[in-house]
């Protein structure tokens, strides 16, 4: 029996700590860029996430 539950697929979709770790911020100025509309957000029920490409976006806004 093959179990391929363990392979490295990249995620589409963050929790809030996870893309701060990500930018090596806090968790509370994640919120803050989230909120003053700095990183793009989804709501799925009553839980937040970070597109991964949304972290892309914003880093790149800051080397530009």
């Amino acid at each position: 029996m093959n179990n391929d539950t363990n392979t490295a697929t990249p995620r589409v979709l963050l929790t809030v700590e996870a893309a701060a770790a990500l930018l090596s911020i806090s968790r509370t100025r994640m919120y803050a860029l989230i909120k003053n509309g700095a990183i793009h957000s989804v709501r799925i029920g009553r839980l937040r996430r970070v597109p991964a490409d949304a972290l892309t976006t914003f880093t790149n806004a800051l080397a530009a």
